[in-house]
């Protein structure tokens, strides 16, 4: 929303947007790339200008950006405005952390994060730099989801190299004995629209756990109920990452009796995912309040492609708070033994 008031970084966001869609040259990237970074951003650009602190300090503000935002923060717009579907309900980090802030209790159950990519598929550090950089934000746990053979444009990795891939895991886990980290074998396996996976089921056996995901056929307009029942019920997985696919001011997403679909998750006791990527926020706080009541597992992932992405999960947190989901039915807040445990059961049933 859009009001005569000191507007959020929401408001700025949608106004960037905005901005992008009645300019041209440049201007269109320039608006839409400050669009998308008003959700990066830590604190309220509001407050940065009450505080005369320059924007420029904001990530993706330079002087040009700079200048239309404070016209907008000196004299906000008075007209009240509905963010388009594609660029609605998303939280800011801002926003994020003033929730968490009120609830610090709530970060303190956060025992890992269960998406991420490294630079065997297309993550840009390896499977050490993320160990570390989890082992300083005090995780127990994080999954190594680098992208299967199918999804050839992500780098996907196939049987062999997931193999070579667990002998570097169990180096990392070696060389951080004693420090309280674990790193689990993972990926994420892409799903086509029956639901299949890509990966031969003896490989993925080994792993610790199985995130599957959707990354074909997502403009869609038809129901894709059927889909996501099928992928549900793929033996092979625990989690459905990112469910519906969509991504800000660019794609809305699939469409499904979303009810229905997560009765079935909680029935087989599979786990749906907040994927917190700024971008993504996909499970959003409309869907997991209906996953709230169909008492469905919630498994937290930062999508990070970089180990100072791990900053995402605020997003995540903020919005499973938000949307009252209870601490026993997040992944995330389970200890190892337990989260082993729930995969183990998970297989044993697969049959």
């Amino acid at each position: 929303m859009i009001a005569a008031r000191s507007p959020s970084n929401a408001d700025l966001a949608e106004l960037l947007a905005r901005k992008a869609e009645t300019s041209s040259g440049i201007l269109v990237r320039a608006f839409r790339r400050a669009a998308r970074s008003a959700f990066l951003w830590p604190e309220r650009a509001s407050d940065l200008v009450a505080a005369n602190r320059p924007l420029t300090e904001l990530h993706g503000v330079g002087p040009f950006i700079a200048k239309q935002l404070r016209a907008w923060i000196e004299k906000p717009p008075r007209e009240e405005t509905r963010s388009p579907a594609l660029r609605r309900d998303f939280l800011t980090r801002a926003d994020a952390r003033v929730i968490l802030a009120s609830n610090p209790e709530w970060t303190k159950r956060l025992r890992g994060d269960l998406q991420m990519h490294t630079n065997w598929s297309d993550g840009s550090a390896s499977i050490l730099e993320m160990a570390e950089a989890a082992k300083e934000r005090g995780y127990a746990y994080i999954a190594i989801t680098d992208h299967s053979k199918g999804l050839k444009i992500a780098g996907g990795i196939d049987e062999k190299a997931l193999t070579e891939q667990g002998r570097e895991i169990a180096g990392v886990n070696d060389a951080l004995r004693g420090a309280g980290l674990t790193v689990l074998r993972s990926i994420e396996m892409n799903l086509n629209p029956r639901g299949e996976g890509d990966m031969d089921p003896k490989s993925l056996a080994r792993l610790d756990l199985v995130l599957g995901a959707f990354h074909s056929a997502l403009r869609t307009k038809e129901d894709q109920t059927t889909r996501y029942l099928a992928a549900l019920r793929n033996p092979e997985i625990q989690i459905l990452g990112h469910p519906r696919g969509r991504i800000y001011n660019y794609r809305l997403g699939l469409k499904a009796d979303w009810p229905r679909v997560f009765a079935e998750a909680a029935r087989l006791d599979k786990a749906v995912e907040i994927d917190s990527y700024p971008d993504r926020q996909d499970l959003n706080l409309t869907l997991l309040k209906v996953a709230r009541k169909a008492g469905v597992r919630i498994s937290l992932g930062t999508d990070s492609h970089h180990a100072h992405q791990f900053e995402f999960i605020e997003l995540g947190l903020a919005a499973a708070w938000k949307a009252r989901i209870p601490p026993d039915r997040i992944v995330n807040f389970m200890d190892l033994v337990s989260l082993r445990a729930w995969v183990k059961k998970r297989r044993e049933r697969r049959r």
